[in-house]
């Protein structure tokens, strides 16, 4: 989506499904596409670790005000779990800790264990991730040589689907999950083996979906450069959020700032997306008591 600015060049508004390479930082991502597109303002709506591939997506212009809601949203991933060995990052990137002969690991164990893991679950962040602790991130502390302790975060596995195990010293799952906002799969597999008593850490990774962002439809590197990567209009970063319509005289006058004189049915608090008759989002809005208060206009 694009408005023009008088005497200026069309400005760039929009969503970028992008498929991340590994090997990449989610801000190398960004910088790659302030410097393909020209434009400053961009940002990503959840980190993926350097060695994770897949789907990142990455908000440009006016739709940076919207990347809270996709960065919020659940999250699909594909798993390689590694049994029998634990490692200093939690992921096949550290140092090998701890290993064991898992050979009696059966695809059972796994299922059962996995059993265990679906629901709400306690998890404490990995050393090795951006969450901050005194105002530092962990990694940065980590890279310090410095452990500090992590209160445990509550998040939520909604799926936890065995594909494939293969036997042996060091077994090999592949599972899909799917869960909250702030999840690790890193931490998960790391749990898995000690639940099951023989160590394990993630080998690979893979995010098939972030919100209503699937893989199938994410857009290369390569594509982007070429202009052939489709910039999805802002109300892609809304997802499932109520809306409403705001026609003629109320739809300019929402633009400065007025909000509509239309009740609605919405519980207190509840976002609401205002658009016009095309789709063009308008303004996001809370309820308060059957009415709507305007939070962002987008003009």
């Amino acid at each position: 989506m694009a408005r023009q600015q008088s005497g200026a060049a069309p400005a760039i508004d929009g969503v970028l499904n992008l498929l991340k390479p590994p090997g990449m930082t989610s801000h190398d991502v960004v910088a790659f596409v302030r410097r393909t597109l020209g434009v400053k303002k961009v940002g990503h709506t959840g980190t993926l670790d350097p060695g994770v591939a897949g789907v990142l997506p990455v908000c440009v212009g006016r739709a940076t005000r919207l990347a809270e809601f996709i960065a919020g949203s659940d999250k699909a991933y594909r798993a390689e779990i590694t049994f029998g060995a634990t490692t200093s990052t939690q992921d096949g990137f550290g140092e090998v800790l701890e290993e064991a002969d898992a050979s009696h690991l059966t695809r059972g164990d796994l299922a059962y264990a996995l059993t265990r893991f679906h629901g709400p679950i306690e998890q404490v962040p990995p050393m090795v991730s951006a969450v901050k602790v005194g105002g530092k991130r962990l990694y940065e502390l980590a890279r310090q040589g410095v452990d500090v302790e992590r209160k445990p975060r509550r998040v939520f596995i909604h799926k936890l689907q065995l594909l494939d195990f293969r036997p042996g010293p060091r077994p090999v799952a592949y599972v899909d999950v799917v869960c909250s906002k702030g999840t690790y799969v890193r931490a998960l597999a790391h749990d898995l083996g000690q639940f099951l008593r023989v160590g394990a850490h993630l080998s690979y990774l893979v995010r098939t979906r972030s919100g209503q962002f699937a893989l199938a439809d994410a857009a290369t590197l390569e594509e982007l450069a070429a202009g052939q990567a489709p910039l999805l209009p802002l109300t892609a970063a809304l997802g499932d959020m109520p809306r409403v319509t705001v026609t003629g005289r109320d739809a300019a006058r929402v633009l400065h700032g007025v909000a509509p004189p239309a009740r609605v049915a919405h519980a207190d608090g509840t976002t609401v997306a205002l658009v016009a008759d095309d789709g063009t989002l308008l303004a996001l809005a809370e309820a308060v008591r059957g009415r709507l208060r305007l939070r962002k206009v987008f003009s």
